[in-house]
């Protein structure tokens, strides 16, 4: 099987749109199944797209968004899992144009550009990233494409460790550096996905965002093999080599607060390894400006 599409919900009434707007891409029907994470506690109503041979309904209870999507992952068949809210929904085509990029590369997550939308719908931006490769320095720094567009090749999620349901409201933030880790990322510039931004009926609990993703930033500089895959990842761009030192000065900084001193230390150490003579350069000091965002 091609690909898993996994859907954690709050039993929204908006789910139908999400659902059905994965059943409609027919060029790739039957390579792919959906699973519908009920996590509302209560049982779904009775729908159309509950009796399509594509969907399976698995119920848990509260037990929020990365278990939930960690529950659709043990179940998934396909190569590629595609994680997307509720109240988001994939364009006519978007599976077929996420199918040529994995089929013209080896990468672990490919992409696609994406739309968002206010709650009444009205465009707000259109976004087509054009980056790709070794994104692990691109991601430490702040950056982030979203697991909505994107599909993640089904063993490299398992072998990142899946979702941390410590982490809150950045999960995929978190995820996303420890897979850029392990391999590359490809994607199109075709738009493939709609996102709401503004979210008055949101779950997620935006006022803890920063803490969130600095406790992901601190995990990914502390993973095995993270200095040589951030040296790879800004070869030949200087300035996305002063954005890591940024990271880890940081970081630096978060832990002299913390008392960690020895942390402090390290992380200073390895910014002096990233920079070496670029920290000569207008380049790096550019990106050494650029604010990191989880900070």
């Amino acid at each position: 099987m091609l690909c898993s599409a996994i859907i954690p919900t709050v039993n929204r009434p908006i789910l139908a749109r999400t659902v059905n707007s994965v059943l409609q891409q027919q060029r790739v029907d039957g390579a792919f199944e959906i699973i519908v994470v009920n996590d509302s506690g209560t049982p779904l109503g009775k729908t159309d797209w509950q009796r399509s041979s594509l969907v399976t309904v698995v119920n848990t209870n509260r037990c929020e968004r990365s278990a939930a999507r960690n529950v659709g992952a043990a179940l998934a068949k396909g190569r590629f899992l595609h994680f997307l809210d509720d109240d988001d929904y994939m364009l006519p085509g978007a599976y077929e144009a996420l199918l040529g990029v994995a089929q013209s590369s080896a990468c672990c997550w490919v992409y696609g550009g994406y739309r968002t939308v206010d709650d009444q719908g009205v465009l707000v931006s259109e976004i087509r990233p054009a980056v790709g490769g070794n994104l692990f320095a691109c991601f430490v720094a702040g950056e982030a494409i979203p697991l909505g567009a994107s599909w993640l090749r089904r063993d490299v999620f398992y072998r990142a460790g899946w979702f941390d349901p410590n982490v809150t409201v950045t999960e995929d933030r978190d995820l996303g550096r420890r897979i850029a880790l392990l391999g590359d990322v490809r994607g199109t510039q075709e738009i493939v996905a709609c996102f709401r931004v503004v979210h008055r009926t949101t779950t997620t609990g935006w006022s803890e965002a920063n803490a969130s993703d600095r406790l992901g930033r601190e995990r990914a500089l502390d993973l095995y093999g993270a200095l040589a895959r951030m040296q790879d990842s800004v070869r030949g761009n200087t300035s996305m080599r002063g954005r890591g030192c940024r990271a880890y000065v940081a970081s630096a900084v978060v832990n002299l607060r913390a008392g960690n001193y020895l942390k402090v230390v390290s992380r200073l150490l390895l910014c002096v390894r990233l920079a070496r003579l670029y920290a000569f350069t207008p380049e790096f000091w550019r990106g050494m400006r650029t604010r990191v965002r989880s900070h």
